[in-house]
């Protein structure tokens, strides 16, 4: 008999409510919101995004996992991993009795059909399912929809022939499962792209076929097994990562559709070339929204709050950088006082300290969060920055 798997929640969405609104809502949120999205105290303003935080396919993901555990108080519950890169709700799932199969002492191959594992929103590898379901476990799949959009294109790209170009981290789960349905799809490969400076050398190839020995060495990890750009790279469609800078994803099929054009002509781009539809309309609305925001009204500073290791929380900060003095926080925790933030700088992996941060007399700051983040965080965010700003 087929191990059991439930897709589309378990019957429970009214039972687990209150509690998820206890441990992720915020009624200061709501009033801000209702103050058209403006904080207002003493010396301070906040401007705080219109779109920000959980988005629908973490929402889902993880009123999914307090299903499961309510669904099966008497079973061991696992995720294969972080359900989203949120810190605070991991440690959330973790006091509920959920275990993590990427934790220290926990076993994949431990695993027998009386467990229960929750597959996260990112998804998982064809090869991780299958071991699942040959252990016969109860599954949860909180896989997004807009992942599975991408998934369903780079497996149509694969049976028609096309190399899949992956805009993404190669080493990011949403990414690695994405490779892995590409691969698994008819003859399919993968190439997985970082962003625009790995795109042009792989389009530079495409024009001339110059550099192969450049690309089998930076693509080593990243594409895949026996990938051979000769073959390769004659026809491909575009995908990516669904929290990838949108604009990024956009242009980087751009560049691809530029080169096959090139090196093929107009009459055969049909033949070599898909442009991806897999663009996240969560991930573009909160990038939309701070575009919006920093375009509305001078700010002196942004605040991004999200795990440091969450990739839609980064380039959110990353889209800000440019324009205003950015600070990209794990939590509240990060505001340490009106001197000193903890935060992540853009394209490092570490945490840093920073002083004189916050500016003396009136502050505007701009405040948003990434879609791995529950609103009591960015509610407590704003009673801090509040004290810090007024503080005497």
């Amino acid at each position: 008999m087929p191990p059991l798997i439930f897709r589309k929640g378990l019957d429970l969405k009214h039972e687990v409510a209150g509690t998820l609104a206890a441990s992720y809502h915020s009624d200061l949120i709501d009033a801000v919101k209702n103050a058209d999205f403006r904080y207002s105290s003493g010396r301070l303003t906040i401007h705080l995004a219109r779109e920000f935080g959980f988005c629908y396919g973490v929402d889902r993901a993880v009123d999914y996992a307090y299903q499961a555990r309510r669904r099966f108080p008497d079973r061991t519950v696992y995720l294969t991993g972080e359900i989203i890169h949120n810190p605070h709700v991991n440690n959330e799932l973790r006091a509920l009795g959920i275990r993590f199969l990427s934790d220290e002492g926990e076993s994949l191959e431990a695993l027998t059909p009386d467990e229960v594992v929750i597959l996260p929103a990112f998804g998982v590898t064809i090869e991780l399912l299958t071991g699942l379901q040959r252990r016969g476990c109860t599954l949860v799949d909180t896989t997004c929809g807009s992942v599975l959009n991408v998934w369903k294109n780079v497996k149509r790209y694969a049976k028609e022939g096309f190399t899949s170009i992956i805009h993404g981290k190669f080493r990011h789960e949403e990414t690695r499962a994405t490779a892995s349905q590409a691969l698994h799809s008819g003859s399919g490969r993968y190439l997985v792209v970082l962003d625009q400076n790995e795109a042009a050398i792989v389009c530079g190839y495409i024009r001339s076929g110059s550099n192969r020995a450049e690309i089998l060495e930076r693509f080593e990890r990243s594409a895949s097994p026996g990938f051979d750009p000769d073959r390769d790279l004659q026809r491909v469609g575009c995908a990516n990562q669904t929290t990838m800078l949108s604009s990024e994803s956009i242009e980087i099929g751009e560049m691809f559709r530029a080169a096959m054009r090139d090196r093929y002509g107009d009459i055969e781009l049909p033949r070599r070339f898909r442009a991806f539809d897999t663009i996240c309309s969560a991930t573009q609305d909160r990038q939309d929204a701070v575009l919006a925001l920093l375009a509305g009204q001078p700010v002196d500073l942004m605040v991004v709050i999200g795990g440091l290791n969450s990739s839609n929380t980064c380039n959110l900060a990353r889209m800000c950088m440019d324009r205003v003095p950015t600070y990209h926080i794990a939590d509240p925790t990060g505001l340490v006082s009106a001197e000193t933030i903890r935060h992540r700088t853009v394209g490092s992996p570490t945490e840093i300290t920073s002083t004189g941060w916050l500016p003396r007399g009136d502050v505007t700051i701009g405040l948003t969060s990434g879609a791995s983040t529950p609103d009591n965080l960015v509610g407590v965010a704003i009673q801090r920055l509040d004290v810090l700003a007024n503080e005497a």
